[in-house]
């Protein structure tokens, strides 16, 4: 019976695993997306989350608690530096798993891990809207007042200009 086993060991000692562990959070942070199997990105969250938590409050003893954990100033300097004034308003869920297939020479499960705010597709270049408290209440909810879409009425001018030219 697996009780109060819950860390995926991924076949590793745990000096190994630590330090796997710590050097792709390391390359997460300082590259914002790296690709690797399912089974380690679904390890490596559970890994950096509390890291990106823990890097909004921008304290001596902060800074030495992911010190200790990545061994990598770089990616700590990065971290409390840029990646912590994105998400300061998210609440969690910083990273985001999509699985790209099987890799071909072992048929392993592989996927692409990025953090959230740095990818521009799914945000279409524009700023995350802030987070609202949302309630669980029933009843009418309020009309939301969707914006309408004006089109620009197209003109004829410039084209008549060049012509008269």
């Amino acid at each position: 019976m697996r009780h109060n086993n819950k860390i995926n060991h991924l076949g590793r000692k745990s000096a190994h695993r630590n330090s796997m562990l710590a050097n792709m959070a390391a390359s997460l942070i300082l590259e914002k997306r790296i690709i690797t199997t399912t089974a380690k990105a679904k390890a490596l969250r559970l890994y950096v989350e509390p890291m990106i938590t823990r890097s909004k409050d921008d304290s001596t003893n902060s800074r030495r608690i992911v010190f200790a954990q990545l061994q990598n100033k770089y990616a700590v300097t990065e971290l409390f530096r840029e990646v912590s004034q994105k998400v300061a308003n998210r609440p969690g869920g910083y990273t985001r798993i999509i699985k790209l297939g099987l890799r071909a020479g072992d048929n392993a499960d592989m996927c692409m891990m990025e953090l959230v705010d740095y990818n521009d597709i799914y945000t279409n270049g524009k700023k995350a809207a802030k987070a609202t408290k949302t309630t669980r209440r029933g009843g009418k909810k309020k009309a939301a007042e969707a914006p309408k879409a004006e089109e620009a009425p197209v003109t004829e001018a410039p084209a008549a200009e060049a012509k008269a030219e």
